[in-house]
Order: structure tokens, then C-alpha cells, then sequence
């Protein structure tokens, strides 16, 4: 009597499936290795995005990657770009020992650009907050939109047109703050803005703020947008007035956005731009911020000491990411 060709072919299977014999372990090795093939694909991805994104990637770590490194080799030496043969010039630490207990005007720049943070810094915030609150209450699409591109054309302005503009705003006999002063206010010796040591870096951080501070008003209503108008609704209901809305609703809410400004907005220690365009640190180094001091070491004064300023700039960056480090600490959310 002969088996049924079927049940035989089953059976057959099923003995494999049990106790796999050459053809099954050759089989299985051959899944495995399409498998693997999948999961790598799947990881790597097609290898044209990777031929398509290689010149903006070379770029970045020619531009960007191998500057960090190179700077950070740069503040142990004692780099002077006059002095020929002295890039690798390795000095250790000397550097930072000259930097903490040599330099004179090392500690007076740290201290102006903590002043210069702390003035600008709080100012920047509640300006930019308290616009966008305001921006926020426009009914009209077209009027808030408006309000919104005249907030953000400072931040649009060239950062040398913009402090130009406000140098002379600021001019002893012809700007126009002056001239109101004493026109229509009477004032016979109007104040020299950027001239007086008490008055240049409040001036300077007040040109600052307008040229900034537009960039955080739209973080700010970005936010503001996000958040559910019901729950306005509820508190009003509740009988909460405007200022209990901001204070129980908008700024909570808020949080995340606060976090994104304040770590946009650490490198504010490390100002340059404003004071060299408007006093170039003057009057009497009363506006000599640590930034700028940086640069006039590397590319001003003396034999360009490139591997001090270097230095100097890696002490810069370890305080931005302290900064930064403690505004995620203390201000941290479900989403930071």
C-alpha cells in the first residue's frame, strides 16, 4: 500500500521544520542574511543622500568642526601671527595663568560684560514678552501682521547700519536726541551718550535691545499662538482679569519658550559688535566688553596674540555652556 503523496510532503516538512537538517540550516542563514541586509538599509539609508548631502557636510567641518578644534589647540600655545614659526608655540597653561593673574584688564572686560549682560539681557526680555502680549491681543490678521514685520525689521538691518543709525541718534550737536533735549525741552548741555563713562554702555545696550529684541517677540508669539484660547476662556468665566491670565496661564505656559531665549541669548557675554562699531570701547575702556577685548588682542594691538585670544574665547564658550547648562537645570519642562 503506497503513501499519499501529500501526507508524505507534509510530513517530510514537518521532520525539517523539526530537525533541520543542512538544507534548513542553509536556508535559515539565508533569511538571516536578508534580514540583516533590511535592517542595515533601513539604518543607512540610501546611499545617494549621502552623496547628495557631502558638499554642505565638508563644508561644515571645514568651516565650522575644524575651527573648534583648531581653536581649542590654538589656547595652549602661545600663537603670535607676526612671529613666524610660532603656531604650535605650546605654552600649556600659560595662557589661562596670564589670563587670571597677569592681564589688568582681563577682570575689568569680565566685569563690563556681566554688566553689559545684566543691563541688556533682562531689558531684551520683558520688552520682547510685553510686545508680544500686546501683538498677541490684535484681532485684525492684517494689523497684527503688520505689528509683527515692524517688530522684526531691526533684527533685518545689517548690525553695522543699525549702530551707525543710533551713533548718530546719539551725536553731541546734531542728533536728534540732543536736539529735542535742548529744543523742546530747554536742556542747555545735553548729555555726550557716548562720550560720558557713566552714559556709553547705557547706550550702547538700549541700541542693542531695539536691534534684538524683535527676534524674541516672535519666539514669544509663537508660544502665545500655541496656547489653547479655551483656557483663556475658562479663567474668564472664573472671573480672572488680564493680568491673572498672563500670570496663571501665559507664563507657564511660556516656559519652554523662555528656556529657547535665554540659551539663544547667552552669547550676550560675549558682546562685540555693539561696542566696537559704536565706541570701540571708549570712553577710557568704559564700554571694553570681554568680546571685544578678545578681538583687540588677536587682531589689533601688539603681535596679534591669536593663542591668548583663543584662550580667552575657550573661557568665553565653557561659560555659555555653563549658561546654558543651568537654564535647562533649573528651568526644565516634559519637553526639555
Amino acid at each position: 500500500m503506497r503513501a499519499d503523496p501529500a501526507t508524505a510532503g507534509t510530513s517530510r516538512d514537518a521532520t525539517e521544520r523539526a530537525e533541520p537538517g543542512a538544507g534548513g540550516l542553509r536556508e535559515a542563514a539565508r533569511r538571516l542574511a536578508r534580514e540583516y541586509r533590511s535592517l542595515r538599509g533601513q539604518r543607512w539609508g540610501n546611499v545617494w543622500g549621502y552623496v547628495f548631502i557631502a558638499p554642505a557636510l565638508a563644508l561644515f567641518l571645514v568651516f565650522n568642526v575644524w575651527p573648534i578644534f583648531r581653536g581649542f589647540a590654538m589656547a595652549f600655545t602661545d600663537y603670535r601671527y607676526l612671529i613666524p614659526h610660532s603656531e604650535w608655540a605650546w605654552n600649556g597653561a600659560g595662557n589661562f595663568q596670564e589670563m587670571f593673574t597677569n592681564d589688568t584688564q582681563f577682570w575689568p572686560s569680565f566685569g563690563i560684560s556681566l554688566k553689559y549682560t545684566l543691563l541688556s539681557f533682562p531689558a531684551n526680555l520683558v520688552l520682547s514678552l510685553v510686545v508680544a502680549i500686546v501683538i498677541s491681543q490684535v484681532q485684525s490678521a492684517y494689523f497684527s501682521g503688520a505689528y509683527r514685520v515692524i517688530t522684526y525689521l531691526p533684527v533685518i538691518l545689517p548690525i553695522s547700519v543699525a549702530l551707525l543709525l543710533w551713533n548718530q541718534l546719539y551725536n553731541l550737536q546734531f542728533g536728534y536726541f540732543n536736539l529735542v533735549l535742548h529744543g523742546v525741552f530747554g536742556v542747555k548741555s545735553p548729555p555726550n551718550w557716548l562720550g560720558d563713562t557713566g552714559l556709553a554702555l547705557p547706550s550702547v545696550v538700549v541700541a542693542s535691545v531695539w536691534k534684538e529684541f524683535g527676534a524674541n517677540t516672535l519666539l514669544f508669539l509663537a508660544g502665545i499662538y500655541a496656547i489653547n484660547r479655551e483656557l483663556y476662556e475658562a479663567a474668564s468665566i472664573d472671573g480672572a482679569g488680564t493680568l491673572a491670565q498672563i500670570r496663571g496661564i501665559t507664563l507657564p505656559l511660556l516656559r519652554p519658550i523662555f528656556v529657547l531665549i535665554i540659551v539663544l541669548n547667552a552669547g550676550l557675554f560675549g558682546a562685540t559688535e555693539q561696542a566696537l562699531i559704536m565706541t570701540n570701547g571708549g570712553p577710557q575702556n568704559a564700554t571694553l566688553t570681554l568680546g571685544l577685548y578678545i578681538y583687540q588682542q588677536a587682531f589689533q594691538f601688539g603681535d596679534l596674540r591669536l593663542g591668548y585670544a583663543a584662550a580667552m574665547s575657550l573661557l568665553l564658550g565653557l561659560i555659555h555652556m555653563v549658561l546654558a547648562g543651568v537654564t535647562f537645570r533649573v528651568l526644565r519642562t516634559e519637553r526639555t
